[in-house]
């Protein structure tokens, strides 16, 4: 864009007068700020047309409404999905099992961890693993297989007395 096409005079001479009829419309500024910033961008993107119309200014006047409009919408729509679907049902804290298998894994190597993680928690095998993460498949079974006996003697002694002695 060129610096004198005329779109920066159009800003500084309707700014002003676009967030105000905004804000009136939406009763919130910050909105009203938004709206106006992403409808003189897209002003912006398309100058050399809209620069052609008769009120360009009406053009990022409507353009702006409609994107206050829109928002109300999402707004609206959240509402109704949180009276339909209630509230997220609150989840408890984690249990002492899933934090010690949490500070246990912390403590192996990365490349064991995610090989452990990727195998058990999310059910991939070990030849999806090696295309995964771009490794042979004799190193995903040795990371695997090392992973194992690090996690089980880390977790044999972060294990509560009555879960080891079981």
């Amino acid at each position: 864009m060129q610096p004198d096409d005329g779109f920066e005079e159009f800003y500084r001479t309707t700014r002003h007068r676009i967030v105000t009829v905004l804000y009136a419309l939406s009763g919130d500024l910050s909105e009203a700020q938004d709206a106006a910033q992403e409808a003189y961008v897209r002003a912006w993107q398309r100058w050399r047309l809209v620069g052609g119309y008769g009120d360009p200014e009406a053009w990022v006047r409507t353009v702006g409404y409609r994107l206050l409009v829109n928002r109300w919408r999402k707004i609206r729509n959240g509402i109704t999905a949180y009276r339909r679907h209630g509230p997220v049902p609150t989840v408890g804290p984690p249990s002492e099992n899933t934090v010690a298998l949490v500070a246990a894994l912390r403590q192996l190597p990365a490349e064991q961890r995610q090989a452990i993680v990727l195998h058990h928690l999310a059910d991939l095998s070990v030849a999806d693993i090696a295309t995964q993460t771009n490794t042979p498949i004799g190193t995903v079974k040795a990371r695997l297989a090392r992973g194992r006996k690090a996690l089980a003697a880390l977790l044999d002694t972060t294990l509560p007395e009555e879960v080891s002695n079981a």
